[in-house]
């Protein structure tokens, strides 16, 4: 008789857009035959390699005589989450469950979405990406339309006389992706918009304003990792603007 094997991932997860596979393991399958049924609907969705839905994001993958009935989902959608049966027409008929989760990956840049910072201070941006599953990727940063390498030309002289970079990216997954972008000794010139990119979620980005002296609404001072943020004269300049535009009016 036909029998699963279960040393195989049950519950998978992936990101919007990204191929998902559910691993479906026969042995002795003989004569019987493989399908892959969608539970909500109980719409058949493959029977041996044939294709049963008109939709083309369906589709099994089973090289020549192997036990492997891989049912691959292209470009999923949060809405293709849910149970998906591997069947065996056996008599009675044999199923095994397959749970899959399709989620957004959102990524986020810690702090404001403007940063003031003191000439000379050093500025750390944070980016964490808490959902979506453990192969995101990596993540890519951007000053304006550059991607910022690791050996930049951003670079200071010790003691030694060792040039060493200004910037630094650290990258690492713990419960949650999260890359961060170290730079030592900011100078007016490493003002500008800074965006994290993954491999698969949304970009998002911050402005760095590095500045001689105080500014009123927000300051990330020397080595913090955290920026202090006054929402004060953000609330003036709002009210004077739609002030100015009701006078207008």
């Amino acid at each position: 008789m036909p029998y699963f094997d279960f040393n195989v991932p049950r519950n998978v997860t992936t990101a919007v857009g990204q191929t998902a596979f559910l691993h479906c393991r026969v042995e002795q399958l003989g004569d019987k035959g493989v399908s892959w049924i969608r539970k909500r609907d109980l719409h058949i969705l493959t029977a041996g390699i044939l294709t049963y839905t008109s939709d083309a994001r369906f589709q099994v993958i089973r090289p020549d005589k192997s036990d492997n009935w891989t049912l691959q989902i292209k470009f999923p959608q949060e809405r293709d989450s849910g149970i998906y049966e591997c069947q065996v027409n056996t008599e009675p008929k044999m199923s095994l469950a397959f749970r899959l989760n399709v989620i957004e990956a959102k990524a986020r840049i810690m702090g404001p979405a403007d940063l003031y910072v003191k000439t000379g201070s050093s500025v750390t941006l944070t980016c964490v990406i808490s959902q979506g599953p453990h192969d995101l990727g990596t993540v890519f940063w951007y000053r304006g339309a550059a991607i910022i390498h690791q050996p930049l030309a951003l670079t200071e002289q010790t003691a030694s006389s060792q040039p060493q970079p200004r910037v630094r990216i650290d990258t690492e997954w713990t419960d949650q992706l999260t890359s961060r972008l170290h730079i030592s000794k900011a100078r007016p010139s490493d003002s500008g918009n800074y965006t994290c990119i993954p491999t698969i979620a949304d970009p998002t980005s911050v402005n760095v304003h590095v500045i001689n002296g105080e500014h009123p609404a927000a300051m990330q001072h020397g080595n913090k990792s955290s920026a202090s943020v006054s929402i004060s004269v953000h609330i003036i300049v709002y009210s004077f603007t739609v002030f100015l535009i009701k006078r207008m009016r």
